[in-house]
């Protein structure tokens, strides 16, 4: 079997990764900050990187970090190359060369660095995890009154289903650009406010509004969609129902 590194290794994402290779009898480093014998900090290069990929059939960048993303991913891509690593495996977000949002713009500048970098490269763009947009919705219900930006959708995934298709993505040959994965249903954000409203058994009115600018324009016109691949099968109501229960 192989032998894989997975960065982020103890994250939302990066966990269930590691459980679906373990599960396939494969042999999994976890690289993460606080995560021996690889803790070590990506934008930090060093010999503990060369260690971590010395000898991995693969690498799976689960590793997100808002602030120094390229620099992580160079440190990354230079230690895969000394080692020579034939397989590097990137999670990133749908919509990311299509909307002006910081965040996004770093992961699409990842996914240029890795394209370019010489290795076996496949990307997997897959739409917003179940667990992100309970978070946002969590937070917007804390008022009384639930303020939502008027006229979102969001294609609402399981982190699990895309951890199980990174896996075997990392099982097999570089890719390039796979297909985007996206959940199985499209929803309006008030829908979804609904939803979780409900499954909380919360008591907010829900009031919807427009915001300015080009990230919102880029949200309305559903850049963050995937309607061509509703892959996914875990819907956002089963989702709430597993948090909450029935």
């Amino acid at each position: 079997m192989s032998t894989i590194l997975v960065t982020g290794g103890t994250g939302m994402l990066g966990r269930p990764v590691c459980d679906a290779l373990r599960g396939d009898g494969h042999e999994v480093r976890v690289l993460s900050r606080h995560s021996p014998p690889y803790a070590v900090d990506l934008r930090e290069s060093g010999r503990l990187v060369d260690r971590a990929v010395d000898g991995a059939d693969a690498v799976v960048h689960c590793t997100n970090i808002l602030r120094g993303d390229a620099k992580a991913a160079t440190n990354l891509i230079d230690a895969a190359r000394r080692a020579g690593v034939p397989h590097l495996v990137y999670i990133s977000i749908v919509g990311v060369d299509r909307m002006p949002y910081a965040h996004l713009k770093a992961k699409y500048v990842v996914e240029r660095l890795i394209e370019r970098s010489g290795l076996g490269w496949t990307v997997l763009r897959a739409t917003q995890f179940h667990e992100l947009l309970f978070k946002l919705l969590e937070g917007l219900a804390r008022p009384p009154v639930m303020v939502l930006p008027k006229g979102l959708a969001f294609q609402p995934l399981e982190a699990t289903e895309a951890a199980a298709r990174l896996a075997e993505l990392a099982t097999g040959p570089p890719v390039g650009r796979a297909e985007d994965m996206g959940g199985p249903e499209i929803l309006a954000l008030a829908e979804m406010a609904r939803a979780y409203l409900a499954a909380a058994r919360k008591q907010r009115r829900i009031v919807e509004t427009p915001l300015p600018g080009r990230l919102y324009r880029g949200f309305r016109h559903g850049a963050q969609l995937a309607p061509e691949f509703p892959v996914g099968r875990v819907t956002f109501e089963e989702f709430l129902t597993g948090r909450f229960g029935g």
